[in-house]
């Protein structure tokens, strides 16, 4: 896995999120501040510009920009969530990259996204996506399974985990304060993580 993956994986990652920035928003404003759409728009395409303006020179530098980047401009919680994962990400990853090496730094980061948002799997946040895609990565590691069927699983589980939040009541943020009414409704972040994903595992297919 070379610099070039990271850097597609983040440049699809944006136009994921610019596709589906209604479908984000209109998430968030069921149960929020009808603004993560714009939010992780605005990160993403941020992030995009400055991997274009400033090529990295590993892996790990893609993963500490790319973090450093979402928390400088991406407001509300998300920002400092996925920003604080990518940093933790590019510190963990050694080189060269492997699939074991990215099982272990996904892991690392997801850790600290769980402990800065202080949140676990159930409380209907973006942990109940990122939870099952570093699972599903740490049983390709196991099974020995190439890292594009890796990657297509992490994202699959991810998906499922998105989609499971719907019955679940809010623990954690803004949408706690709704009690049951936040039940019946897609966690945004949730759903931006399984786009996330999606969007490494494209990005590893089209690099063949």
């Amino acid at each position: 896995m070379d610099t070039g993956l990271f850097v597609a994986w983040l440049d699809e990652a944006a136009r994921l999120v610019r596709r589906d920035r209604e479908r984000l928003t209109e998430l968030d404003a069921a149960i929020g501040d009808a603004d993560h759409g714009a939010n992780l728009d605005r990160g993403f395409t941020e992030v995009a510009k400055a991997l274009a303006d400033r090529p990295p020179g590993s892996p790990a530098q893609v993963l500490t920009e790319a973090g450093t980047t979402l928390i400088r401009r991406v407001g509300g919680a998300s920002g400092p969530l996925y920003g604080s994962m990518f940093r933790q990400m590019g510190r963990t990853l050694e080189s060269p990259v492997t699939l074991f090496h990215f099982e272990a730094a996904f892991e690392a980061g997801v850790v600290a996204l769980e402990r800065l948002g202080k949140a676990a799997v159930g409380d209907k946040t973006m942990v109940d996506a990122l939870v099952p895609a570093s699972r599903a990565l740490a049983l390709a590691v196991r099974d020995g399974i190439g890292a594009l069927e890796a990657f297509e699983r992490a994202a699959a589980a991810a998906a499922e985990g998105a989609r499971d939040t719907i019955p679940l009541q809010a623990r954690k943020g803004r949408a706690s304060y709704l009690g049951e009414r936040s039940m019946g409704h897609e966690d945004p972040g949730a759903a931006s993580t399984a786009l996330i994903m999606e969007a490494l595992a494209t990005a590893a297919r089209a690099e063949g």
